[in-house]
C-alpha cells in the first residue's frame, strides 16, 4: 500500500481509485488487507442499501412513510466509509447516508423516523450516529465540537461528517472546517459530491476545481476518491481515521474527503430529476454502479458464489419486510409531538397539547385523524 501522503493529498487529481467500473482491479497496492467475511459483509451491506432504498421509495408513493431521500449509487462511500471507522467512531450525515445506519446495525426503528415518529432518530443514539440533519450543513460544526470533545477527553475516538456538495456554499462548513483546522481536531469530512445539489449542478455550485482542494483554506488536506468503488472509499478515510489520531501531535491533522459519485434517482420523492438532468449522463454514470463492480471483484477472487448471493438477496428480504411489519403495528402518541419543543413545555405549548387530547376525547383518535 502506498504511503498516507498519496492517498490524502490529491485535491485536485484524479479521484483515488481500486475498482474500475467493470471491477478490475487497478491498483491492487491500495487493495485493502481485510478478511473475506468483512468483504462480504460490506456487498451484504451495499445491496441492503439498494434494497432499503427501492423499498422505502415504493412504501412512499403507497403514503405509508413520509417524503424520502434516496441513496441509490452513493452505496459505496457509505459502506466504506463507515467500515473505515472504529466501532464507537462518530457519524454525523445530513439526509441521504443510510448506509451509515445499515453498516452499524439497522434498527428496525430508523424506519420509523421516515414515517413521522421522533423514535426512530433516538434509535440512532445507540449506534454513535447523530440524528439526521434536514437544515443544509447545519450539522457540522456540531461533529466538530464532538470531535473537539473526544480530543480534550484523549478517548481515540474520531467524528466524521457527512454533507452533498451543496452544503459547502453554507456558512457551517466554513465555521466547521475553519476550527478543525485551528485545533487540530480528530474529524473526517466526506464531501458527497454527486454532481447535484437538488438541481443545482456541481459546476454552479462552486468555481473551485475541486471540493476537495477547499481544505488548502483551512491548513489540512483534502483528497479525491471514487465514491462509487467501495474498496477504494474504505482505503482512503481509513488512512483519514488514522491521520486524525496519529500519535505525533505534529502530524494530527483534519481530512476533507471529495467521494466522487452519482444520485441515480431523484433528490427525494419530492423532485422530478428530468426536469433538469438528461437520462443519457445517468446511464453513463449507470455503468459505474458501486455493487455491480464490487460483485465482479468478489466473485472473481472467489469471495462470492450464486449460493452466497442467494443467501445474502434471502436475508436482506427478510430483514426489510419484518421491519415494515414492525413500523406499520406502532402506535403512535400525539402527545410526543409536544415533547421535545422545549426542554420544559411553556404554558402555550400545554395549552396546545391539552387542546389536542380534548379533541381526540371528543372525537376518538380514528375519527379526528379523518379530519371528521
Amino acid at each position: 500500500m502506498s504511503g498516507e501522503r498519496d492517498l490524502l493529498a490529491n485535491g485536485t487529481e484524479e479521484p483515488v481509485r481500486i475498482l474500475d467500473a467493470d471491477g478490475t482491479v487497478v491498483a491492487p497496492e491500495l487493495v485493502p488487507d481485510v478478511g473475506d467475511e468483512t468483504l462480504r459483509s460490506m456487498y451484504r451491506d451495499v445491496r441492503f442499501c439498494r434494497r432499503f432504498d427501492e423499498r422505502a421509495i415504493a412504501l412512499q408513493r403507497q403514503g405509508r412513510i413520509g417524503t424520502y431521500s434516496s441513496l441509490a449509487g452513493q452505496e459505496g462511500s457509505q459502506i466504506g466509509s463507515t467500515y473505515a471507522l472504529a466501532d464507537d467512531d462518530l457519524v454525523s450525515y445530513q439526509y441521504r447516508e443510510h448506509g451509515a445506519v445499515v453498516a452499524r446495525g439497522f434498527p428496525w426503528e430508523y424506519l420509523l423516523y421516515w414515517a413521522g415518529h421522533e423514535r426512530g432518530n433516538e434509535a440512532l443514539a445507540d449506534l454513535g450516529v447523530l440524528p439526521l440533519n434536514i437544515t443544509i450543513g447545519d450539522h457540522l460544526p456540531h461533529a466538530v465540537g464532538m470531535a473537539w470533545a473526544a480530543k480534550l477527553e484523549g478517548d481515540g475516538r474520531v467524528a466524521l461528517a457527512h454533507f452533498g456538495d451543496g452544503a459547502t456554499s453554507e456558512g457551517d462548513f466554513h465555521e466547521a472546517m475553519n476550527v478543525a483546522g485551528v485545533f487540530d481536531v480528530p474529524a473526517v469530512f466526506v464531501c458527497n459530491n454527486n454532481g447535484w445539489a437538488i438541481s443545482t449542478p456541481a459546476d454552479r455550485q462552486t468555481a473551485s476545481e475541486t471540493f476537495a482542494q477547499k481544505a488548502d483554506a483551512y491548513g489540512f488536506e483534502g483528497t479525491r476518491v471514487d465514491g462509487m468503488d467501495p474498496l477504494a472509499t474504505y482505503v482512503v478515510v481509513r488512512a483519514a481515521r488514522e491521520k486524525a489520531l496519529n500519535p505525533d501531535e505534529s502530524e494530527r491533522r483534519p481530512t476533507l474527503v471529495e467521494a466522487v459519485q452519482y444520485r441515480f434517482g431523484a433528490h427525494t420523492t419530492a423532485d422530478d430529476p428530468t426536469a433538469y438532468r438528461d437520462e443519457r449522463e445517468v446511464e453513463r454514470w449507470r455503468r459505474r454502479d458501486p455493487i455491480s463492480r464490487f460483485e465482479t471483484f468478489l466473485r472473481e477472487t472467489g469471495r462470492l458464489d450464486d449460493e452466497r448471493v442467494a443467501a445474502i438477496e434471502d436475508e436482506i428480504e427478510g430483514t426489510l419486510a419484518r421491519a415494515i411489519d414492525r413500523i406499520e403495528g406502532h402506535e403512535a402518541d400525539p402527545d410526543a409531538m409536544f415533547e421535545h419543543a422545549f426542554d420544559e413545555p411553556t404554558d402555550e405549548i400545554r395549552d396546545q397539547r391539552d387542546h389536542l387530547r380534548d379533541l381526540r376525547e371528543t372525537y376518538g383518535d380514528a375519527a379526528f385523524l379523518r379530519d371528521e
